[in-house]
C-alpha cells in the first residue's frame, strides 16, 4: 500500500524539511522535491516551479505540525492547492513521524 502512495506522487511538486527526507524521496523515485533547509518560509514560493498543487511533507513531530500548518497558509495564500492525501495516508497507516523513515517502512 505504501508504494501505491509514493507512487501516487512521483510527478508531483513535493515539499520536505530536510536533505535526508529529500534522498529518502528520491531513492523512491519521486521528482520534483524542494527542501525546506535554508529557505525561508516566504521563500519557498520563489522556489517553486509553475504548478497549482503541491505535497507538503513535513514530519509528522510536533515541530513538523507547525511548520505545515505555517507553510500551508503561506501556500495557499499564493494560490496553491495542497495535496494532503500521502501525509493523511502516513498519518493515520502508518507509526512514522519522519519522512527519511519511509525506507525502514518498506524494508521491514
Amino acid at each position: 500500500m505504501l508504494i501505491e502512495e509514493i507512487e501516487k506522487i512521483k510527478k508531483k511538486v513535493v515539499i520536505v524539511e530536510g536533505k535526508k527526507d529529500k534522498i529518502c524521496l528520491e531513492n523512491f523515485g519521486v521528482e520534483k522535491i524542494i527542501t525546506l533547509s535554508g529557505i525561508g518560509l516566504f521563500e519557498i514560493v520563489d522556489k517553486l516551479p509553475k504548478c497549482k498543487e503541491v505535497v507538503l511533507l513535513t514530519d509528522l513531530d510536533k515541530k513538523g505540525k507547525e511548520l505545515y500548518s505555517r507553510l500551508r497558509n503561506i501556500l495557499i495564500k499564493n494560490g496553491y492547492k495542497i495535496d494532503n492525501n500521502f501525509r493523511n495516508y502516513l498519518f493515520r497507516e502508518t507509526k512514522i513521524r519522519q519522512i527519511e523513515g519511509l525506507k525502514k517502512l518498506v524494508n521491514s
